[in-house]
């Protein structure tokens, strides 16, 4: 009697060592690391070339690059040597790699380079963070090679550990977007997921053996404690938020001492703590022009400041126009906080804090109307696009009186694509848009900061130009209306609308090559 062949569903692998962890939990603490430091590496290079579509995009190309290398080599890997071994290598050389992301971000080795914005940017995100997610890309293969011992269950073994990955990939998401940012910081969090990865490598590679890998252990957590206790995890923000790494310093300014607030890698404020009515910019000595000539006009002022950053106008006008209303909107209550602590903002200050973004605040039905409307969310080559368009516009105008002006800056370059569709777009609100560069050589200059003033009264310009107030900075540089028509008609015209505001593609041209930190 001829013996008879098992069923091919039978003969499948040879038999694998028992499971200590299950294979769904090693995938969905494997793919919840990759998504914690894919979010964590916006904020890691922030600080180095700031946060807009650019570096997004990068990021998640370069992981998803990283990934789809690692399940390549990964799988490849597993048909020569899947073992609980080198799924434990594999862990630790994890942990190991993500290691590199902090030591190399400590080297500030965007500094060590002087090559275009956009390039600069994939560049370093690659060297951080390709690595890392390439290693960690591997594991889900060897996982599957492992887990899979009854080929008429594949499908459903498969299928339960890419869910696994997924369920894992939604929780670290989640995690480090709303909580872990902002408990713990980017530095702490990756040495977190090291460890996490190292541990449970060292977990597989021991088995039931695990006791043994107890001394490592501890050295490792009185390592991490001793670390964090010296600082050599802290990252180089003052505080670190859901939206900011946000950076104080100090320097002086025309011999003065003034404290500096960076967010990201863009400086928002220079703020004297002596003198609230020290201004350093170009553009609020504008501001200063216009609010005189609203105060002088109306007797009273009421203004609502899109854009809280260091509080200096806010707290200029507190002192130049005692009694005044003043309302600010500022999306990151930590900056709030860090202007009470360190820029001299007084709790006692008549100046109310709305900690929400811009666009959902004046979405409402306008409560009162205000006599100026400060625009001071546009940094550099941060502009959050929605705050640009003819919508937002309509919205800001009907928060306005009257005989009220929205006064906003910008920065690009002379015949910077984005200064002309933002005038433009601010035409089809208001009646009345004056435009006024911060540098009488702003055509030569490969950037500058515009003001632009937009109502639906007319300036009285002869008793704006008179006015002693301010820096008189309006009465030296305003254009004409028939300059400004001038300026829009050297190049094409766009319309920003929240369906089309391609702001960031706008302001390539001006930051093509590395703008001085």
């Amino acid at each position: 009697m001829e013996p008879t062949s098992p069923p091919a569903a039978a003969a499948a692998t040879p038999s694998h060592r028992k499971w200590l962890w299950p294979p769904s939990l090693i995938v969905f603490i494997s793919s919840a690391c990759i998504m914690v430091l894919e979010l964590v590496a916006g904020r890691i290079i922030a600080p180095h070339v700031g946060v807009s579509l650019y570096t997004w995009t990068s990021v998640i190309g370069v992981v998803l690059a990283g990934i789809s290398l690692g399940n390549y080599l990964g799988g490849r890997m597993a048909d020569r040597w899947a073992s609980p071994r080198l799924l434990g290598i594999l862990f630790v050389l994890g942990g190991l790699a993500s290691v590199l992301v902090v030591a190399e971000d400590s080297l500030d080795i965007a500094s060590m380079v002087e090559w275009p914005l956009i390039l600069e940017i994939l560049l370093l995100i690659t060297a951080l963070f390709f690595i890392p997610a390439a290693v960690l890309g591997t594991i889900s293969p060897v996982v599957v090679k492992l887990a899979v011992h009854d080929l008429s269950r594949t499908g459903s073994t498969v299928g339960r550990i890419y869910a696994a990955g997924s369920v894992g990939s939604i929780v670290g998401t989640f995690a480090t977007g709303f909580l872990l940012i902002s408990w713990f910081g980017t530095h702490l969090i990756v040495w977190g997921v090291a460890l996490v990865l190292v541990i449970l490598g060292l977990l597989i590679l021991l088995g039931r053996r695990w006791l043994w890998a107890l001394p490592a252990l501890l050295l490792l957590a009185g390592g991490s404690l001793l670390a964090s206790r010296l600082g050599w995890l802290d990252g180089p923000c003052t505080r670190e938020t859901n939206y900011f790494c946000i950076i104080v310093k100090d320097e002086e300014r025309d011999g003065e001492p003034v404290r500096v607030l960076i967010l990201d890698r863009l400086v928002h404020s220079y703020t004297s703590l002596n003198d609230p009515t020290k201004l350093v910019y170009g553009y609020e000595r504008a501001y200063a022009d216009v609010t005189a000539y609203q105060a002088q006009r109306l007797g009273r002022l009421s203004a609502l400041f899109i854009g809280g950053g260091g509080y200096t106008f806010p707290r200029y006008m507190e002192a130049v126009y005692p009694g005044s209303e003043l309302d600010v909107i500022e999306i990151d209550p930590g900056v709030t906080q860090v202007a009470y602590d360190s820029l001299g903002l007084q709790p006692e200050a008549h100046i109310v804090t709305y900690n929400e973004d811009a666009r959902m605040f004046l979405a409402r039905e306008p409560a009162r109307s205000y006599d100026l409307i400060l625009g001071d969310a546009f940094n550099d080559f941060s502009v959050p696009y929605h705050l640009t368009t003819r919508e937002f516009n309509d919205r800001v105008r009907a928060w306005l009186a009257d005989d009220g002006y929205y006064v906003v800056n910008i920065i690009d370059g002379a015949w910077g694509d984005f200064l002309r569709a933002y005038t433009r777009t601010l035409r089809q609100t208001f009646r009345h848009v004056y435009l006024a560069p911060t540098i009488s050589s702003w055509r030569e200059a490969s950037r500058s900061t515009f003001v632009l003033i937009a109502g639906d009264t007319p300036l009285d310009l002869d008793a704006l130009k008179a006015l002693d107030g301010g820096s008189s900075l309006l009465k030296q540089q305003l254009l004409t209306a028939q300059e400004t028509d001038v300026l829009l008609a050297e190049g094409r015209l766009v319309m920003l609308t929240d369906r089309y505001a391609p702001v960031d593609q706008m302001l390539v041209p001006v930051f093509q090559n590395k703008v001085a930190r």
